[in-house]
């Protein structure tokens, strides 16, 4: 990525230490040994655990750290308000509005806009990052082609209409707060045409270069990313709102939580975002460190891979499910920092269940695996991410999975390593967590939902990931994705989740409270419900 002399490139040695410079050039350029001051006025410095970011093109970016630093740095048309996610908000449209037959959307633009590049900002820009979403068709685009878009009839379906006018044309009546919550997902955030197709190799459509670059309007732009190390964001001058408090917001990537820890009680860092439990109570009567904490529409699960014949068997799925404790893991592994729940909806959104029916339950699950044949257990693995909490989870999972006779093998990775595998559905089992990508309740509908369950299949939600075939919930989903009565949707979302708590291939966890610890001197600090809404820019010291 290009540089510039006001924010050089991170050097290769940069670590910890390299954070106690007083002046953030220099801090960012060079070291010396003997400083140990508090991070730059101007300067928010965060450690977390982000190895799972795979690229930074929001036409691809699907992953929870990636999806944060999407939510600073891209506008989209609209957003939602963090405090209510029931409300929408503008952001770049002034207006919008839906037709009486429910499938023309038309938005207005704000006038005089640009884009951190000082290109200006018009509904053609609007249009070609939805249509350049469904062409390079990555993962999320599903978010925009389940309205009917095509590659070869986005073009038609989503265009300008006037320089500032933009119209939006849907395959089906749906219910209007469904459309508009997924136009705040980050595959709809806008990219700046005009930078993006210089950068063009081969029709790629910018692909190969947005992976490391930025062409985004957002108040933060990204200056530079290190897979596994660093991503450094700076303040966007041409943002049309009130612009960032820092002149620079850094992302380490420090993956033990006493390792952030020490950080911040040094002064290193000013926010530590995966403190264990433990930490966080050892902290408690630290008058320097103050904590912040949200429940986030992200719920934790171990997917079990249809593949394999073992976990084809109902009883088996059954019996997993009576094997962790998740009261020991309520109690300890997630304690502060998340609360168990056990269905794929998380509370907050319409229609979440919070029944919680299964606990550890040894003899039952022995009486299941022998029903299934199994009576003296099987062997499997599961693939894990090394992080905290997840690998202490799925430690105990192997213990209490043991005394069944269940041999399980942990086989460990970083977040890409273990999504890449999952993804491609090689997996026996995979402990992992989704997120929210709107705030809608069918934006979990990706645990029951797959029309296609073959291996060739374009649309990849986490039920087909686990090879699990749903013609019922799938017509049940849909159907409930089009009811615009509040009341009938939500009856429709808890029958979904009975079928799904009893027969899914799905070990539901615990839902995130996601708490973070900060200098005292940090402010206007507040964690948002999904991975798009934690505002960097609006903070201070």
């Amino acid at each position: 990525m290009k540089t510039s002399p006001r924010f050089p490139a991170l050097p290769r040695s940069f670590t910890r230490r390299t954070l106690c410079a007083g002046a953030a050039a220099a801090m960012l350029a060079s070291f010396s040994p003997a400083s140990l001051a508090a991070t730059p006025k101007d300067t928010l410095v965060i450690a977390w655990a982000m190895d799972d970011i795979i690229t930074m093109d929001p036409g691809e970016a699907f992953e929870i750290s990636a999806g944060e630093v999407m939510g600073n740095s891209y506008d989209r048309l609209l957003r939602y308000e963090v405090a209510d996610p029931s409300k929408l908000v503008s952001d770049l449209a002034s207006s919008w509005a839906v037709s009486s037959d429910g499938k023309t959307y038309t938005f207005e633009l704000k006038p005089n806009l640009k884009f951190a590049s000082g290109n200006p900002i018009t509904a053609e820009d609007v249009a070609f990052s939805f249509a350049r979403a469904v062409q390079i068709d990555k993962s999320p685009a599903f978010i925009l082609t389940q309205f009917g878009l095509t590659k070869a009839n986005v073009a038609e379906k989503v265009k300008a209409t006037g320089p500032l006018t933009l119209t939006f044309e849907t395959d089906k009546s749906y219910a209007p707060t469904f459309v508009y919550n997924c136009l705040t997902a980050n595959v709809a955030s806008v990219v700046d045409k005009k930078l993006v197709m210089s950068k063009e190799v081969n029709g790629d459509l910018g692909y190969a270069w947005l992976k490391t670059n930025y062409a985004g309007s957002g108040p933060l732009k990204l200056r530079e990313w290190r897979a596994n190390e660093v991503v450094a964001l700076e303040r966007n001058d041409n943002y049309w709102g009130e612009k960032s408090k820092m002149t620079r917001v850094l992302y380490r990537h420090v993956k033990e939580a006493s390792s952030q820890r020490l950080q911040l009680e040094k002064g290193d860092i000013d926010i530590a975002r995966n403190l264990s439990p433990e930490d966080l109570a050892a902290m408690a009567s630290n008058k320097s460190i103050k904590t912040t904490s949200t429940p986030k529409g992200t719920v934790y699960y171990i997917g079990m891979n249809q593949k394999n014949p073992n976990l084809a068997k109902p009883e088996v799925r059954e019996a997993l499910k009576w094997l962790v404790d998740y009261g020991a893991i309520g109690d300890t592994l997630i304690k502060n920092i998340g609360m168990v729940h056990q269905n794929f909806m998380p509370v907050g959104l319409l229609g979440a269940s919070k029944e919680q029916p299964y606990k550890l339950d040894v003899d039952k699950a022995k009486a299941l695996l022998a029903k299934a044949g199994l009576p003296n257990g099987f062997k499997l693995t599961i693939d894990m991410r090394t992080t905290q909490p997840v690998q202490g989870i799925t430690e105990a999972f192997q213990q209490t999975a043991k005394r069944a006779g269940v041999e399980i093998e942990i086989l460990p990775g970083d977040g890409k390593q273990t999504l890449t595998k999952y993804r491609a559905r090689t997996h026996d089992m995979y402990i992992g967590q989704w997120g929210a990508d709107y705030w809608d309740p069918h934006t979990n509908a990706t645990f029951v939902q797959n029309p296609d369950n073959s291996d060739e299949a374009k649309a990849k939600p986490l039920a087909w990931r686990n090879a699990w075939a749903t013609p019922e919930l799938t017509k049940k989903a849909d159907a409930a994705v089009l009811e615009r009565d509040a009341g009938k949707r939500k009856l429709m979302y808890e029958e979904m989740q009975a079928d799904f708590l009893k027969n899914s291939p799905f070990i539901m966890l615990y839902q995130q409270l996601e708490t973070s610890a900060l200098r005292s001197d940090v402010n206007n600090f507040k964690i948002g419900p999904t991975s798009d809404s934690t505002y960097m820019f609006k903070v201070t010291k």
